[in-house]
C-alpha cells in the first residue's frame, strides 16, 4: 500500500470509529477518543462524562466494544480505556451533543446556541465558535454562526489548541448540523504577548558628598578609633561643626571690615588734625574722619558703631 493510501485509510478508520463510539455511548456522554499505537497493541482512550456506563456491569459493555472494533477494523490487539472528563463545559464534543439534544427537544436554535456559548465562556474558555446549519427558519438551508472570545481558523494552532466537536439534531423539516469549536483556558496562542514589568532600581547614593558630611566622617573616625560611633556622637559632632563654621564666618567678616577701615584711614602726616578734647578730627578727600575713646583709629564720622545700633 502506498504511503498516501495508508494515511487516508488511517484517517477513515479514526473517523468511522469516532462515529461508532458516539452512537453507542450517547447516553454515557461521549466526549471524544484518542488512538495510540504501542508495541503491545493499540491503546484506545475513550473520554466520557460517565465512565461507569462505558465499562458496564462487570466490564460487559467495554468487552463488547472491544470485540466490535476488532471485527470491523483491522486493528492490532485493541485495548479500550475509559476516562472521565473533569469539565464537560470545556469539551467540544459534549457541548455539541448537548446543543443538538436541546434543539431536538424543541428549543429555538438561537436561544440554545447562545445558552451553550454562555456556558462555555463562563467556564473559562479563551474563545468559542458555534455553527448551526440546516433548515433553521424556512425552506432554504442557511448557516447561523455565534462567536465569542478568541478563535483560530487556520494553521498549526488549529490542530494543537482548538477542540472541535460535531453532532446532528434530527428535526421534522430536516437535520441540523451543530459544530462547536473551543480554545481551552491556559492554551498558549502563537501571537500572544505580555508586557514585562520593569522594577525600578533603587538609586545609588552619590559618591561625592558635601564637605560638611566629609568632615563629620573624619571626626567620627578619629573619635571612634576603629569603633562604630553612636548616633548621639554623630549629632554632637554635627552641632560642633555648624557652630564652628558660624563663628569663623563672623570673625572673618569683622576682620575684613577692620582691615578695610584701617586701609581707608591710614595715617597721613600731611593732613591737619583738630584736637577737640574727647576726639580728634581731620578732613581727607572731602570726608571728615575722627578718633575717640574706644576706637583708636581713623574712621568716617558718619559711621554708626555696633554698640549704637
Amino acid at each position: 500500500m502506498a504511503i498516501e493510501k495508508k494515511f487516508v485509510q488511517e484517517g477513515y478508520v479514526k473517523a468511522s470509529m469516532d462515529e461508532y463510539f458516539a452512537k453507542q455511548l450517547s447516553r454515557a456522554g461521549y466526549g471524544g477518543m484518542e488512538i495510540n499505537r504501542t508495541p503491545m497493541g493499540t491503546q484506545i482512550t475513550v473520554y466520557s462524562e460517565k465512565p461507569g456506563m462505558v465499562i458496564g456491569k462487570a466490564g460487559k459493555v467495554i468487552r463488547k466494544l472491544t470485540r466490535d472494533i476488532d471485527r470491523m477494523y483491522a486493528i492490532d490487539n485493541p485495548q479500550i480505556d475509559a476516562q472521565e472528563v473533569k469539565k464537560p463545559e470545556l469539551n467540544a464534543q459534549m457541548m455539541a451533543t448537548r446543543l443538538a439534544s436541546s434543539i431536538e427537544r424543541g428549543w429555538y436554535f438561537r436561544k440554545a446556541g447562545h445558552n451553550t456559548l454562555r456556558t462555555i465562556m463562563n467556564s473559562g474558555a479563551l474563545g468559542c465558535e458555534i455553527i448551526i446549519s440546516g433548515k433553521l427558519t424556512g425552506a432554504r438551508s442557511r448557516t447561523e454562526k455565534l462567536v465569542n472570545g478568541y478563535i483560530k481558523h487556520a494553521g498549526k494552532p488549529v490542530d494543537d489548541i482548538v477542540d472541535e466537536g460535531f453532532a446532528i439534531a434530527v428535526k421534522k423539516l430536516g437535520t441540523l448540523g451543530c459544530k462547536v469549536r473551543i480554545i481551552p483556558p491556559g492554551a498558549i496562542l502563537p501571537d500572544s504577548f505580555y508586557i514585562k514589568k520593569v522594577e525600578e532600581e533603587q538609586s545609588a547614593e552619590p559618591v561625592a558628598k558635601e564637605e560638611a558630611k566629609a568632615d563629620i566622617a573624619e571626626l567620627v573616625d578619629k573619635k571612634s578609633e576603629g569603633e562604630v560611633a553612636d548616633e548621639e556622637e554623630v549629632v554632637e559632632v554635627e552641632e560642633e561643626i555648624t557652630i564652628k563654621k558660624s563663628t569663623d564666618e563672623s570673625n572673618d567678616a569683622d576682620s575684613e571690615e577692620e582691615s578695610s577701615e584701617q586701609e581707608a584711614s591710614g595715617s597721613d602726616d600731611s593732613v591737619p588734625v583738630e584736637d577737640l578734647g574727647d576726639e580728634q578730627r581731620r578732613l581727607v578727600d572731602d570726608v571728615w574722619q575722627h578718633k575717640h575713646e574706644g576706637y583708636d583709629y581713623w574712621h568716617p564720622v558718619a559711621r554708626v558703631h555696633k554698640e549704637d545700633k
